[in-house]
């Protein structure tokens, strides 16, 4: 991978859906949604001043939405942030910088 450029898409790991459970009260909060559903499917990462990651979650049984989530050095000690989203996707929607 180039240095600042998204990796290859990967399925999501336990450690993935961990940032998205964290991540979960910032999106419902600002998307205006109340997902009983928010299961992390597929993911990309960007390294910058820590990790950037984009990642595909299902939020039904046919509704997904894709997450910017950056998450910073270790020694910050600062949990994941939900820098961006975008709604009405599926789940053959490519995973894309945005």
């Amino acid at each position: 991978m180039m240095p600042g450029g998204l990796s290859d898409t990967k399925a999501a790991t336990p450690e993935v859906q961990q940032l998205v459970n964290q991540v979960k009260p910032q999106f419902e909060s600002r998307a205006g949604m109340n997902c009983g559903v928010f299961t992390a499917i597929a993911f990309k990462t960007q390294v910058v001043a820590g990790t950037m990651y984009f990642i595909k979650v299902q939020v039904s049984d046919a509704e997904y939405v894709h997450l910017k989530v950056f998450l910073s050095l270790p020694q910050e000690n600062v949990g994941p942030s939900l820098v961006s989203f975008q709604t009405g996707k599926t789940r053959d929607d490519p995973l894309t910088y945005f």
